[in-house]
């Protein structure tokens, strides 16, 4: 069975990029979605034209399509801040630059934070960049009010709802830009961007094209992303390690979720679902994690969750680490505390 250094080296024959198939993959899905926010764009324009909504219903397939590309552009995005796809390639760097900063992402922020999400993830005391925040029981039991309250809010389903506010907007722009207004810059101008491009599609077209062709298709991509991000690190049978006991390994296997989807799911998440092989090896192209998988068997017995209700439901119970019975409990099996957080 192989473990540690082996797994890992055992991985490198999939670390490999085919150079066609990275630029197949992201001019297709890159054209995808251009081409859906334009027949959104169209079809509002025909209507302002007209002064009637005949084109509704082909507008709304528009806004559900370019949500689902943003979402899937958004992690061969995430595959090429990796240095995974395409590198020393200026095109993409124009391609992806252009599409962070569409996505309110600024590509540095984003690359900072997600590297050392990489690099600590499952550690129980380690800072919580890039990630949701972990309590240990005992923590949130001595913990202030205000701080369980903050705790439990970043960790809330509300919260990955409205990520287009609070995950991008203000934890990827507003905070950082307040935190260092000289270094992040970039995070005000992707911002003043955003705002620019949704009023000139309100000004221009009408309010039913901004909500359908740029508010819509963000709001649920960026739903969809924290949602996931937060299900493949939080799910039934995870596991977190003091920082003394952790290995980058056991952190790959034990504590990244393989999240089963549908073939259609799958696509539009471009196999980001094989959470933990991608963080056992980050080098792997998103294209080609499903071949490590299939050729490796002990990324086989990996922790399964799902995007079914009663999965989700199991995810989002979560709230603290007991370090007693070595897993993640709910309040239901906390014993003490809820009346608003004592």
């Amino acid at each position: 069975m192989l473990t540690g250094k082996e797994l890992i080296l055992a991985t490198k024959p999939f670390a490999k990029e085919i150079r066609w198939k990275s630029w197949w993959h992201t001019l297709t899905s890159f054209f995808l979605l251009a081409g859906s926010i334009a027949g959104g764009l169209y079809l509002g324009y025909k209507d302002k034209a007209y002064i009637q909504y005949n084109n509704l219903l082909g507008q709304i397939i528009c806004s559900i399509a370019t949500a689902a590309m943003l979402a899937r552009f958004f992690i061969i995005f995430h595959d090429y801040q990796h240095h995974t796809i395409l590198r020393k390639s200026w095109v993409a760097n124009i391609i992806f630059t252009i599409f962070g900063i569409y996505m309110i992402t600024p590509p540095n922020i984003w690359k900072r934070s997600h590297d050392h999400h990489h690099n600590h993830n499952a550690k129980l005391f380690s800072a919580s960049i890039g990630s949701f925040p972990i309590m240990t029981k005992q923590k949130f039991m001595d913990a202030t009010k205000s701080e369980r309250m903050v705790y439990l809010a970043i960790r809330n389903p509300i919260n990955m709802f409205f990520a287009y506010f609070t995950t991008f907007m203000f934890g990827m722009c507003i905070s950082s830009f307040l935190s260092s207004p000289r270094r992040h810059w970039d995070s005000l101008v992707v911002l003043i961007l955003h705002f620019s491009i949704g009023a000139f599609i309100w000004i221009e077209f009408s309010f039913l094209t901004f909500f359908l062709t740029f508010f819509l298709p963000f709001f649920l991509s960026q739903m969809l992303g924290a949602y996931l991000f937060y299900a493949q690190h939080n799910f039934p049978g995870v596991i977190f390690r003091k920082n003394a006991d952790w290995t980058y390994t056991d952190a790959a296997l034990e504590s990244s979720s393989f999240m089963k989807l549908n073939p259609f799911m799958q696509w539009v998440t471009a196999n980001i679902g094989f959470h933990h092989v991608h963080h056992l090896n980050s080098k792997i192209p998103f294209y080609r994690l499903p071949e490590a998988m299939a050729a490796i068997p002990e990324l086989q017995k990996a922790k399964v969750t799902t995007l079914k209700p009663r999965d989700m439901i199991a995810c989002l119970k979560l709230k603290v680490w007991d370090a007693d019975q070595n897993r993640m409990i709910g309040f239901d099996e906390m014993g003490t505390i809820p009346p608003a957080l004592a």
